[in-house]
């Protein structure tokens, strides 16, 4: 090898601590209480109806102050 030893050992240390992080990644995903198939489900679906009433929602006052500007402005 044609590099100086030290970086040559630093080059594994860095590996090396990856591959430890990964591994204590996965020991703490062990830990994590999932949700149920049920709770993802419920959840996402308030997701899309809270998004969709707020879409709506700031969407009519647009509407109402564009009106306001066309009438009093223009």
């Amino acid at each position: 090898m044609n590099c100086p030893q030290g970086l040559f050992f630093k080059g594994i240390n860095k590996s090396m601590r990856l591959i430890q992080y990964i591994k204590d990644v996965k020991g703490e995903l062990r830990h994590v209480s999932w949700p149920t198939k049920r709770q993802t489900v419920y959840f996402t679906a308030l997701v899309v109806v809270i998004s969709i009433a707020t879409a709506y929602y700031l969407g009519f006052f647009d509407f109402v102050f564009a009106r306001l500007l066309d009438i009093f402005v223009i």
